[in-house]
């Protein structure tokens, strides 16, 4: 069993990704872990994400009182608690505001297309949860609703949170989500975010469905048998090299990360 000090390394390193990724800027984003049913570590509010350490990481209890540590912890906690209290087999939780997702959640745009077998695998449908204020009981409110049948919501007009068996977990299921948002913005630029055919999705669920994942899956556009799924356009045909998709990819992403601070 890991030693506290060494979860709470754990989540600093974690931390320092998140933030080299640019998944959250300044002091946003929030982390956990469990330890047990009554107990659990946390981030500090106030703290850059990419400079934690140790000492400033808090256990608190199930009602949020400080057990252990000088810092006071995220104000964010409750959103967390909700996950823990809804599913017991989740022992971390990360929230942050990565670009990609969090322009989804600002939409109003679930990620619940299957466009590629991974995401239909391994990370299912990601919902989004109704808009709440930060640090009130909405947030929770609105998020229990999808803890059992998802590994993750996209926040309305906030960012992203996702659940895991433990915090590696709950990390890559973030990374996940950001690149499938990603890639599902390119493909829409192009007017191609082909979905899986039905009988392709029933396939890959069933491989879901043997490796003991959760969540629910994306359902594939129903299609003749024999025919893949896809979106037809005036530019259906036309032939782009990697040079192009690069580009194109680079455009796209500067463009929306401009769109992102005009909002911030």
């Amino acid at each position: 069993m890991n030693s506290e000090i060494n979860l709470k390394n754990h989540i600093c390193e974690i931390g320092k990704k998140l933030y080299d990724k640019g998944f959250v800027a300044a002091n946003d984003g929030n982390i956990s872990i469990r330890l047990h049913d009554h107990e659990f570590l946390i981030t500090p509010t106030g703290v850059s994400k990419g400079s934690m350490t140790p000492e400033m990481i808090i256990k608190i209890d199930e009602n949020g009182t400080v057990l252990e540590g000088n810092y006071k912890p995220s104000s964010e906690m409750k959103m967390h608690f909700a996950v823990y209290e809804n599913r017991h087999d989740v022992q971390a939780c990360v929230h942050v505001h990565p670009p990609f997702s969090t322009a989804f959640a600002i939409a109003g745009i679930p990620l619940d297309q299957a466009i590629m077998p991974e995401s239909v695998v391994f990370l299912g449908t990601i919902p989004v949860a109704e808009y709440g204020t930060p640090s009130t009981n909405e947030i929770p409110n609105a998020v229990k609703r999808y803890v059992q049948n998802h590994q993750g919501v996209l926040l309305e007009n906030h960012g992203a949170l996702t659940w895991g068996k433990d915090l590696d977990h709950a990390y890559y299921l973030m990374e996940s989500l950001e690149f499938t948002a990603k890639i599902n913005w390119i493909a829409k630029q192009l007017n191609g975010d082909r979905e899986l055919s039905q009988k392709h999705v029933e396939t890959l669920v069933r491989m879901k469905t043997q490796m003991g994942i959760k969540g629910e899956s994306p359902k594939g556009v129903i299609t003749p048998e024999g025919i893949h799924a896809q979106k037809f356009s005036p530019s259906a045909n036309r032939s782009l090299s990697e040079e192009d998709l690069d580009l194109i990819a680079e455009k796209v992403t500067k463009n929306l990360l401009g769109e992102l601070r005009k909002l911030f």
